[in-house]
């Protein structure tokens, strides 16, 4: 129960922050700096970068001659000020501290969420199985001729349990994807697996690929008695395509890394009664779209280089510029 159409597998983010009017710039104009500073102005920008070296002040009461001494400080800076000419407000403003917003960081990236924009094929009657596994089957052979292998995203979806001792329900759907047009969602609990779908999960030439892949055949022969052939776990080949710590991928977060689009898991509709007499278009649109993500999945890795290989590529390469 793991779990438009871009290819990338790199995002790119572009940066929100609005940029400053030119009458607000942080620094003065050309014109400002034309003239020398005098000696007088030299010594109001050493006060500034002073400024920020003078220690913290404390609780306790200043004295009396302490606070004359800090009047009359004040008042002769006050004379020097009226007798000079003053510093362009843009430098004056550099002594204000500026801070970026704490939410600025840590921002956990929205990407566009992940839906299956095509045809939804919902059959519950083991006639309209049979039709429409012929019409996919029909579909995947006009398919052999322009790719090496054709490969056909799968996912399963059944009825949870949540009692102790009580064991969780057959495998009620079946989703099946081969491409961006159309999905075909077979309410296998009420129908089961007809003749044609059979010969279509036994053939050992007809890739079948999803995260966790492996679970969910297991559990359609546990459930059904039929063996599903040529399976592969994109878990497994996103490892060995994207090189570094091998890790336990979820279709959700392959999803978020390849395609960068977030696939939405409402626990409502995956933990939802999916023996249901007719599925809601919500359950259908789940389903088909988990079908949709491992086919497109699929595309994607198969379009990058083993990680080792490239590593090799690039050694060779610099190799090569060093002789």
């Amino acid at each position: 129960m793991q779990s438009q159409e871009t290819t990338n597998t790199e995002c790119k983010i572009v940066s929100s922050s609005p940029s400053l009017p030119p009458s607000s710039s942080p620094f003065p104009s050309i014109s400002e700096w034309d003239q020398p500073l005098t000696d007088e102005e030299l010594q109001a920008i050493d006060a500034i970068e002073a400024s920020f070296q003078r220690p913290a002040l404390t609780t306790t009461t200043p004295s009396s001659s302490a606070i004359r001494k800090r009047q009359s400080t004040l008042q002769n800076d006050h004379n020097l000020q009226k007798t000079r000419r003053q510093l362009p407000n843009s430098v004056l403003g550099l002594s204000r501290p500026f801070s970026l917003s704490p939410c600025q960081a840590n921002i956990k990236m929205r990407y566009p969420s992940m839906k299956f924009g095509g045809r939804i094929l919902y059959s519950r009657t083991p006639m309209d199985v049979e039709e429409a596994a012929n019409e996919l089957l029909f579909s995947l052979e006009a398919k052999r001729g322009e790719t090496d292998q054709v490969a056909i995203g799968l996912d399963i979806e059944w009825r949870p349990t949540f009692r102790r001792g009580v064991l969780p329900g057959k495998a009620a759907v079946l989703q099946l994807c081969s491409g961006t047009d159309d999905c075909y969602v077979m309410h296998i609990i009420h129908s089961g697996i007809t003749k044609t779908l059979q010969f279509l999960l036994e053939d050992a030439t007809l890739l079948k690929v999803g995260v966790g892949i492996r679970g969910d055949s297991a559990k359609i022969f546990k459930d059904y008695n039929i063996s599903t052939k040529a399976v592969e776990d994109l878990s497994y080949v996103a490892n060995k395509k994207l090189g570094g710590e091998p890790k336990n991928w979820s279709l959700q977060s392959l999803t978020e890394k390849l395609v960068c689009k977030e696939l939405q898991k409402p626990n409502k509709i995956r933990l939802g009664n999916w023996e249901v007499d007719v599925l809601s278009k919500e359950q259908l649109q789940y389903a088909a779209t988990d079908a949709f993500a491992s086919w497109q999945l699929c595309q994607v890795l198969k379009s990058l280089p083993d990680a080792k290989v490239a590593a090799d590529e690039k050694s060779w390469e610099r190799k090569a510029v060093a002789q």
